[in-house]
């Protein structure tokens, strides 16, 4: 589709000025200026991000789910690089429509031609409709659907009703990669007139011994019935048919035992086989799949490792229930084998996290605190989470120790005092608190 003159010389204005505030922002070290230039953009050009979608050489890729969209996306970007080909892609995470300008535009001359083969870029949930009516993407990536910021969100099958919605209409050549452990995805595939390919895990000794107390949906998405589980392998993920009317989990597009796995974590094998998937579809040799996802490292606080005055650091963003089960089934494997007695847990309650806390409850922090070892507290709601782990203790959990600390800055430096130097710190923080950590750690602001 062409750009009139009159829109193109309001789109090369509208990108003139964003770049002196991006310029701005950076050079007074406010932050990495992920979001205001593109909301500075639309107000100049309300057809923005329509106008730059146009210009995407190969294509567009959305990655959309609950968790693991940004450690997705960097796979996947890095996948594409290693090609040759040039991506846009949001790595900061800022994934609501004014960051998603904000990365396009980053990828612009002062004219506002875009210079890039494919953008690859994680949307919130929440907001994939929307995209949809500026975007006819050549992929669309759904990692998973689990509750998250109770104050934003409705529940999941409500969410999941509205992508198919959205994504029913668009041409038949969009391919729609869907996890198909999740019921609620498996379902929505089943149902969309596009090419659908399906990536899980068929690796039964990943099974939990339980259902997880903060599982989500293990109810038919299409009769309603309970789902019969051979197993799961996180929250309501898993092995599944439903003896009522007959569905099941749908057909894999991949086998999960052939890949490898670098990051720790079922979350991460998740992911990898998402990436790998889509690029796979791409044409990406499987051979150089397997290579790049070896060498492979981490996105900014999810799994992300770092060197601390002589220690070794590992944050894992926790910013749901789901998310920090997971993360605490990770820590506990390494803690049975004398390797993570000291934690630190950092709870906000601020935009980014979701200002509803009671999520925590959902939490299984019986399993962390019956280990033992030092865990200590900090954030907004420090105190919040402190009582959440005192009600976890048991009489027989006599080697369990907690701290307390306001001051972020001091529960750091306590925490990596009490880490001995053979062992690696485990950060578990929200994701503003993520961001607070970072900045404490390197010196450096993300956003």
């Amino acid at each position: 589709m062409s750009i009139s003159v009159v829109d193109r010389l309001r789109l090369g204005v509208s990108v003139g000025v964003s770049k002196t505030v991006t310029s701005v922002v950076r050079s007074l070290r406010l932050g990495a200026a992920s979001v205001l230039p593109g909301e500075v953009a639309r107000r100049l050009q309300p057809k923005a991000l329509p106008l730059l979608f146009q210009q995407v050489r190969r294509g567009v890729i959305l990655v959309v789910g609950t968790n693991g969209k940004t450690t997705t996306s960097l796979l996947l970007r890095t996948l594409l690089e290693a090609q040759g080909w040039r991506v846009a892609h949001n790595a900061t995470g800022a994934n609501l429509i004014n960051g998603l300008v904000t990365t396009l535009l980053e990828n612009t001359n002062l004219l506002g031609q875009l210079d890039a083969d494919y953008a690859i870029l994680e949307v919130d949930e929440n907001i994939l409709p929307l995209i949809l009516r500026d975007c006819q993407p050549q992929f669309i990536l759904g990692l998973n659907l689990f509750r998250d910021q109770l104050d934003r969100y409705g529940e999941v099958d409500t969410i999941s009703r509205r992508w198919q919605e959205a994504i029913a209409p668009l041409p038949p050549d969009t391919k729609v990669i869907l996890n198909a452990d999740d019921p609620t995805l498996s379902h929505l595939g089943q149902q969309l007139p596009q090419k659908v390919l399906f990536f899980g895990l068929s690796e039964p000794d990943l099974y939990l011994d339980e259902i997880p107390h903060a599982v989500d949906s293990i109810y038919c998405p299409s009769c309603g019935h309970p789902l019969d589980y051979e197993g799961v392998y996180l929250s309501h993920l898993g092995d599944y048919h439903c003896p009522s009317c007959g569905f099941s989990k749908s057909q894999l597009a991949v086998n999960s035992q052939e890949w490898p796995q670098i990051l720790i974590g079922v979350y991460n094998k998740y992911n990898t086989l998402a990436a790998g998937l889509v690029a796979r579809e791409m044409g990406i040799d499987t051979a150089a799949i397997y290579d790049t996802v070896k060498n492979f490292r981490a996105a900014f606080g999810r799994a992300e490792e770092l060197d601390v005055n002589g220690k070794h650091v590992r944050i894992l963003l926790s910013k749901n229930p789901v998310g920090m089960n997971e993360t605490i089934r990770a820590v506990t494997d390494i803690q049975k084998k004398g390797g993570a007695s000291t934690k630190l847990l950092v709870l906000n309650d601020r935009t980014p996290d979701g200002t509803d806390v009671s999520w925590i409850w959902d939490v299984d922090t019986e399993k962390l605190v019956e280990l033992g070892g030092t865990i200590i507290v900090s954030g907004d709601r420090v105190y919040d989470m402190a009582l959440r782990l005192r009600y976890s203790q048991t009489a027989e959990d006599n080697h369990f120790r907690l701290i307390v600390k306001e001051d972020l800055q001091e529960a750091i430096a306590t925490a990596l005092e009490l880490t001995p130097v053979n062992e690696t710190l485990h950060i578990l923080p929200t994701y503003s608190a993520m961001l607070e950590v970072r900045g404490l750690l390197t010196g450096r602001k993300i956003l």
